[in-house]
């Protein structure tokens, strides 16, 4: 059966109430200093940006967020028997609220339902650093070693983690069909996936409001809404219940 990636950006998640960063109404346009709280340099030098950041923690749109119909069309598709890889640029957990496996989910930029420590890399959920904000602290420590603590994602400024990147390079050499979904492709080496997968023979679809560099290797360019767009789509990539193979495209 065909193998089905689908790399998802932040666009996937708006209808989710979770905004985007560099769409019209992105949070880097609507406030370019706000990268400095997601910035790894700015974030362990200064006492005062850390401060910051967990009060944007604490106020995030994604404790109060849910899955939404796109989310709940790729876990259908994985339900239907149809082979399904998630690479994920976003790390706000809602593809597995939505019943997608974790194992087959690679979140490729981290979770900001965890925490990690900058020196004993110890992690903990998010919720426990969280009340202890609520409570008074501003900068909470580690509680293991007393080191800097910070969201479990990756900063602008630090590395992906090479093994989750090797296997995201894998599924996307593997698959059969690639779909960027709500996303620039503007972000390397997240976005280099569709290149590779269609160096590997793979189809790219790409469902986004805006153009992207990989527009011109893309099989299929869909522009409408990812909400109503995306569960449209993979229903052509379903497995049929009779014969357990994806229904043709």
């Amino acid at each position: 059966m065909a193998l089905v990636a689908i790399l998802s950006g932040a666009g996937i998640s708006t209808d989710s109430g979770i905004p985007d960063y560099r769409g019209p109404q992105g949070l880097w346009r609507k406030d370019p200093e706000a990268e400095k709280l997601v910035t790894y340099d700015f974030y362990m030098a200064d006492p005062e940006i850390r401060r910051r950041s967990w009060q944007m923690r604490r106020t995030s749109a994604t404790w109060g967020a849910e899955p939404n119909a796109a989310h709940r069309a790729v876990a259908e598709l994985e339900r239907s028997g149809t082979p399904v890889r998630v690479l994920t640029q976003n790390v706000d957990g809602l593809h597995q609220l939505a019943g997608l496996p974790s194992r087959k989910v690679l979140e490729l930029h981290g979770t900001a339902r965890e925490t990690a420590c900058t020196r004993c890399h110890a992690r903990a959920p998010m919720a426990e650093a969280l009340v202890r904000v609520e409570a008074g602290e501003t900068d909470p420590p580690c509680t293991v070693c007393g080191g800097i603590l910070k969201s479990a994602t990756v900063m602008f400024g630090e590395r992906l983690d090479p093994m989750v990147l090797s296997e995201a390079m894998a599924i996307a050499k593997a698959c059969e069909v690639f779909v960027a979904v709500g996303t620039t492709l503007q972000v390397q080496p997240a976005a280099s996936l569709a290149g590779i997968a269609t160096e590997h023979g793979a189809r790219l679809i790409v469902v986004n409001a805006e153009p992207t560099p990989y527009d011109e290797l893309a099989e299929e360019i869909v522009r409408e809404p990812i909400g109503t767009a995306l569960p449209v789509l993979l229903k052509r990539f379903a497995a049929s219940p009779d014969t357990d193979t994806p229904t043709p495209g």
